[in-house]
């Protein structure tokens, strides 16, 4: 039987990664990188201290004062806090899944790569606080995402083996994270990559969160876990 539903935050539950384009396209310029979305895309679910090596690896800037990988990262990062708590809004279906399993009993949380702060801008901007049981960041775990710690983790604050939970991701990286934690997996990629390979790995694709069911549900339940 699922005993959790954990949830990824960017992209699944908020409408957020336009946001984080933006922010990054934004700053970027400021070292002479003018991303279009499409390049922007191609860092979907990397943590930003990631995005900002893949960039600075592809096209060197001179770091500066100012101008160093940790201080773009940070200044993104604090960018898209400000654009997500004044304008993100719940991805379709997001707030219906969660009700979804809290009326069966099924506890809720979220594990996202991003910072605990800004996962509290998104619980708060979203009103979904009572609808969590907790939520946690990779960022205070050893490893970010594609590692498992974050779903680790998360299972182990709920107290519920991994092979009981079930993740929902967004992206490829997210996925390779729930699925090396022993999790069954619900894959829900954004429509420009939804038939990429990487996304082989999830007992389930759907093209959003609205086409979730009770049958689906049933079906996932009876599906043996990874050992």
């Amino acid at each position: 039987m699922i005993h959790a539903a954990i949830f990824d935050m960017d992209g699944l539950l908020v409408d957020s990664e336009p946001h984080w384009r933006s922010v990054e396209q934004e700053v970027f310029r400021t070292v002479g990188l003018n991303l279009t979305d499409e390049e922007c895309m191609q860092t979907t679910g990397m943590p930003i201290p990631a995005v900002v090596d893949y960039w600075y690896g592809r096209s060197p800037w001179v770091e500066t004062p100012g101008l160093s990988r940790a201080e773009i990262g940070a200044t993104i990062t604090e960018g898209a806090h400000e654009r997500i708590g004044q304008l993100a809004e719940p991805m379709p279906g997001a707030l219906a899944i969660l009700d979804f399993f809290a009326e069966r009993g099924v506890a809720t949380a979220i594990a996202s790569a991003s910072p605990m702060s800004l996962i509290e801008v998104v619980v708060n901007r979203m009103g979904i606080r009572d609808r969590l049981v907790l939520w946690h960041s990779a960022t205070l775990e050893k490893r970010n995402k594609p590692a498992p710690d974050v779903y680790l983790g998360a299972a182990r604050k709920l107290g519920i083996d991994p092979a009981r939970c079930l993740a929902f991701e967004d992206s490829g990286t997210g996925l390779a994270s729930a699925h090396a934690a022993g999790m069954r997996t619900v894959a829900v990629p954004a429509e420009f990559e939804i038939r990429d390979p990487k996304f082989a790995l999830a007992d389930l694709i759907l093209p959003s969160l609205t086409q979730f069911t009770p049958q689906l549900f049933e079906q996932l339940q009876s599906i043996k876990h990874y050992s």
